[in-house]
């Protein structure tokens, strides 16, 4: 065999292998197997574990933020309120804005994989059906005064009558009037726990402990003005502790 036809046999060989097995060569992906892009990925447990798990919880559930898997917070908040805050985040708070719009890494599209995802997911609207759920945002200011005295009712079994905590053998609560905590959490946020309850720590929601010294849920007005208190102990130096001198 000459020399030329030696070199054919050899390129054929060389093009027969491209052709038929380069597809399944190490590295290389098969046609519709591609990894998609960042910006592409709508899967719901996905996008919620790259963004939101860190600080809500691997499920949900027992992060340093409020509970997404709770039906009573998703019922109140809606899908519209729930995407808003996700693409928008919460001004003065850790809570950042995922959407492209206002600095994050989200499109339009997976804001609302995302907020439909934890509806779908976590939350059971036949378990509050024919209540009447109070407004996820105030439509007012509230009152401090009024707001001290509706602390003591619903809340000072847990939370002491001023707010800085109950430690007991059974119970052992922290204080929600510290500087520091109140400079992390908004008004919202406040409401938000107040509302929905932390059911992670065993914190009823606010129809409250149907058991206690209330035995009824309480009403937006109390809600509100129970914010307004607790948020008049914020300080603009949180957590710095200054030496009094005479």
């Amino acid at each position: 065999m000459s020399l030329r036809s030696i070199c054919r046999a050899f390129l054929g060989c060389v093009l027969a292998l491209c052709v038929t097995g380069c597809k399944d060569a190490p590295g290389m992906s098969r046609p519709g197997s591609e990894t998609p892009r960042p910006d592409q990925v709508l899967n719901f447990a996905t996008l919620y574990g790259q963004n939101c798990a860190g600080c809500h919880g691997d499920h949900g559930t027992n992060g340093a933020a409020i509970s997404l898997a709770n039906p009573v917070y998703l019922g109140v908040a809606g899908i519209a309120n729930s995407q808003r805050v996700t693409a928008s985040g919460v001004k003065g708070t850790m809570m950042p804005g995922f959407a492209k719009s206002a600095g994050g890494m989200l499109t339009d599209r997976q804001i609302a994989a995302l907020a439909q995802g934890m509806i779908a997911a976590w939350g059971r609207p036949a378990e509050l059906s024919g209540q009447t759920l109070p407004p996820y945002a105030s439509s007012s200011p509230g009152v401090a005064a009024e707001g001290q005295k509706d602390f003591a009712t619903f809340c000072a079994r847990c939370h002491g009558s001023d707010g800085t905590g109950v430690s007991t053998q059974k119970m052992r609560m922290g204080s929600l009037v510290e500087p520091s905590y109140l400079s992390l959490v908004s008004d919202q946020g406040l409401r938000s726990f107040i509302v929905a309850g932390h059911p992670d720590q065993g914190m009823p929601d606010w129809r409250s402990d149907l058991t206690g010294s209330a035995a009824r849920a309480m009403t937006d007005r109390e809600i509100t003005d129970i914010v307004a208190w607790l948020a008049a102990h914020r300080t603009t130096t949180p957590g710095q502790h200054y030496q009094k001198h005479p």
